[in-house]
This record gives C-alpha cells, sequence and structure tokens, in this order.
C-alpha cells in the first residue's frame, strides 16, 4: 500500500513523544526519519535508479481548529526545547494558510523538507541488482513455516509451497502486515490494516503543484497527496468514509477488493476540485482506485531486530503505513545485525524500534486505541 510519499515526520509523533518519552527520544526518532530520507536520497543518485525521485517541501494542510491547537501546541513545545531539525519547519496560521498551501479552508500551514518516489521502479531497480550480483531470487515461493531451532550444522529448514525444504543460516522476516501468518508471536503485534489509494487525472490546464501533502481534518483522518511529474496526482486516505467500520480495514488481508464502507472508494472523485485552489474547471477525474494491505504495530513503532529466542533470525515489521521515512536505513541495520553480527545499539535506529520480548508481551493496542476515542467522540459531537 505505498504511495511513495517519502515524509519525515519532525513535529507531530515527535511532540507527543516528547510528553511520554522525553525530549531525547523524541529527537532521536525524528533525527531517524530525516536521515533516511538523505540516505535513500544518496543511494537512488549513486546507483543512477530512475525511480521518479524528487526532493521537495510536505505541506500539511490543517482543516479543523481542534487539529490546529494540537498541532501547533506540539510545534511550540519541540521549539522550545530546542530539539534537532525542527528549524526546518515553518508555520502560517490563517489567512495566509489558504493562500500558501491552496488547499480551500485550511486553518494552518505547516512545511518541511520530505521527498516523493515511485515505489515500484525503486524496488525493481534494487531487486535487478541484486540478482546481478548473483542473488537466487525466489517468487511465488510462500513459506508455510519456519524451525525454531537450527540443526547441529547451524541451519534452519523454511517449508515452502513450491520448493519444499529449504535451509539457511540466517532469516529475515521482512513480512510486514503478514508476519504473524509464519510468526504466532505477532498475531495482535503486527495488525494487517487496509488501505485505499487512488489516481487522479486533470483534463484542463491547472494549477501546478510542487508540494506534497498531508491533509488533516483529526488525528485519524487525513488525506496523503504527491504530484507525479506527469501532472497527475496520487491521494490516498478516505479514513473519514470507512474508519467507524472496523471490520472493513481492520486485521484483514483480502486485497482484492475495494473498501466501500461509506462508500470510501468513491470519496476521490471531485476531489482536487472541492479541495484546491484553481482546480474547480479542471475536469479532474479518478483514473484508478486501489488497495493494499500495510503492517501496523500494535505499540505504534516498528519491530526491528533479532527474534528473541532464535539466534540468527530477525525481524522488520510493522511500520503503521508511515515505512517510507523508516524502512531504509532499518533494513540496513537489519543487515549489519545478520551478516556483521552488530548489536542493535550500534546501529543507530532508535532505541523504540528493537524488538523485545517484553514488547512481545505487551497487551497494548493503540491502534484499537485510537479507534475507540475516535468513535467516543464522534458519538458526542
Amino acid at each position: 500500500m505505498v504511495c511513495g510519499h517519502l515524509k519525515p515526520d519532525p513535529y507531530n509523533r515527535p511532540a507527543s513523544l516528547a510528553v511520554t518519552h522525553g525530549i531525547e527520544v523524541a529527537a532521536e526518532c525524528a533525527s531517524f526519519e530525516a536521515s533516511n530520507l538523505y540516505a535513500l536520497k544518496k543511494a537512488i543518485e549513486d546507483e543512477h535508479i530512475d525511480c521518479d525521485f524528487v526532493l521537495t517541501r510536505a505541506v500539511d494542510a490543517l482543516m479543523t481548529d481542534a487539529i490546529h491547537e494540537r498541532m501547533k501546541a506540539g510545534l511550540d513545545l519541540l521549539r522550545e526545547a530546542g530539539i534537532t531539525g525542527i528549524d526546518d519547519v515553518f508555520y502560517q496560521a490563517w489567512p495566509g494558510a489558504e493562500q500558501l498551501s491552496g488547499v480551500k479552508g485550511a486553518k494552518a500551514y505547516v512545511s518541511y523538507t520530505a521527498g516523493h518516489i515511485w515505489p515500484y521502479k525503486l524496488i525493481c531497480a534494487l531487486l535487478q541488482k541484486a540478482v546481478d550480483a548473483g542473488v537466487n531470487l525466489q517468487t511465488h515461493t510462500p513459506v508455510a513455516g519456519v524451525s525454531e531451532q537450527p540443526d547441529s550444522a547451524g541451519y534452519y529448514t523454511l517449508m515452502t509451497q513450491e520448493r519444499g525444504a529449504v535451509k539457511a543460516k540466517r532469516i529475515v522476516y521482512a513480512t510486514n502486515g503478514y508476519t504473524s501468518s509464519i510468526l504466532p508471536a505477532f498475531r495482535n503485534k503486527v495488525i494487517p490494516v487496509k488501505g485505499i489509494c487512488s489516481h487522479i487525472v486533470p483534463k484542463k490546464p491547472v494549477p501546478v503543484l510542487t508540494n506534497s501533502y498531508m491533509i488533516r481534518w483529526s488525528p485519524t483522518e487525513y488525506e496523503y497527496l504527491i504530484p507525479r511529474l506527469d501532472g497527475s496526482i496520487i491521494v490516498g486516505g478516505a479514513r473519514s468514509r470507512f474508519y467507524s467500520d472496523l471490520n472493513s480495514w481492520y486485521d484483514t488481508v483480502e486485497d482484492d477488493k475495494l473498501i466501500t464502507a461509506g462508500n470510501a472508494h468513491q470519496h476521490f472523485e471531485n476531489y482536487m476540485q472541492k479541495n484546491f485552489k484553481g482546480w474547480e474547471e479542471s475536469e479532474a477525474y479518478t483514473e484508478n482506485v486501489w488497495t493494499g494491505i500495510m503492517g501496523y504495530s500494535s505499540d505504534g513503532w516498528p519491530f526491528v531486530g533479532q527474534l528473541p529466542g532464535r539466534s540468527n533470525q530477525f525481524v522488520i515489521a510493522g511500520f503503521t503505513g508511515h515505512g517510507m521515512p523508516q524502512i531504509f536505513l532499518s533494513a540496513k541495520a537489519i543487515a549489519e545485525m545478520a551478516v556483521e553480527g552488530t548489536d542493535f545499539e550500534n546501529t543507530g535506529v532508535p532505541r523504540l524500534y528493537e524488538l523485545t520480548q517484553e514488547r512481545l508481551d505487551s497487551k497494548k493496542n493503540v491502534i484499537l486505541e485510537s479507534w475507540e476515542v475516535h468513535n467516543k467522540n464522534s458519538a458526542t459531537a
């Protein structure tokens, strides 16, 4: 369910972290996300990968007084603390917010450095380089199970449907929302969550959008948007339509059907005309709508590191729909741990991401907690 929005978060989640875990942890996470952007930029340039990468600014258009007040309070907290990277964030309240963002009715405007890419092009290019280097890439080879302990020679056994038993000394589970299918300990730890996205094409000339966007109505209701170099737009979200219907999106791997709850699949019709200044006569239409499965973490943070109780088995999963600015350096860390024996604390990955038995044993589920708060607020509104 990747749209290509490479958007480090310098103020929203860090502000929450500053309250719950302290400024040092907040700064660690914000810095890591920013580092991912530039590390990926460097890799794309060094490897000459054609994936439509653009370094730009992300714009958060805050659409209600409540979300504006929440975000502004967090931003002020981080500015007062002098957290690293906060100088890159620009804030403007109404009425300038609507003019700067181009979003109708925006109460406030926040911008910061970000990027966007065509993810499929990037992944195919990286896979091709790996195959060219001698990697044996197997597709359509589902793994049904993995032995918990190695044999006397140090090999684990992977049982596959197509190739039978496969032996390996090191195993990496990069299975995100599907992790619990082969690691039952991740049941209710990495939950498959369904999302919806669209491709919008204007028929007539429109104002050029040079920034990417987050259009926020509440902590749980938002849209994300990136402009394509051909002038079309990728927009995902539509949570205002289906979020209350838990069964339509939570704990499901059904990716061959659109989300129809609340007519979510129709949400993007006339989206640009309704929300962006200058697009009223564009005749922009929704060319395609699709769905996909993300891996949401029960405590809100990725699981990165060695699988407890299993030497030489590693997990990288649970990026909660925010993987673009976290996965690249997390994957580098997993490679260092698997190949070089690097300890987690020496990888540069935030401490909150470390896979521990304590996290696996926790009963916390911030996904359901947020959903319950949303439904309660909706009922009393």
